[in-house]
């Protein structure tokens, strides 16, 4: 799976939320500026051609939902972070935000028991 350019991925996030939606639904959804509609359109055909996308037709409009989980791609973009930042070690990336405070020890204490539980 490839990694999604940052307006795919902006448009991932509203089917994710949405499940369902014709583009006029996405485009209402997306932030300040608004891209046009046509931009929109685009953006979700190469989607669709890249088989992260599928539609219900309705006459000459699709409605859109989405086929990639956003699990999925949490992972595959976790992954490749992990791989491209941190040596490919999840030590690396916990000992990054340990460092920079933004992981307190009571959370690591939690995500060593869901370790230690996965185990048994």
């Amino acid at each position: 799976m490839a990694i999604l350019t940052i307006k795919e991925e902006e448009i991932m996030h509203v089917l994710w939320r949405l499940g369902k939606a014709f583009v006029k639904d996405i485009l209402e959804e997306l932030p300040e500026p608004k891209p046009h509609y046509n931009t929109v359109s685009t953006v979700i055909r190469k989607l669709e051609e890249k088989g992260h996308v599928g539609y219900e037709s309705f006459g000459k409009t699709h409605r859109y939902f989405p086929l990639l989980r956003k699990e999925d791609y949490r992972t595959e973009i976790v992954d490749d972070t992990i791989e491209q930042y941190f040596d490919n070690s999840f030590k690396e990336l916990v000992a990054h935000y340990a460092k920079s405070e933004k992981i307190t020890p009571a959370e690591l204490k939690e995500i060593i028991e869901m370790i230690e539980n996965k185990k048994s």
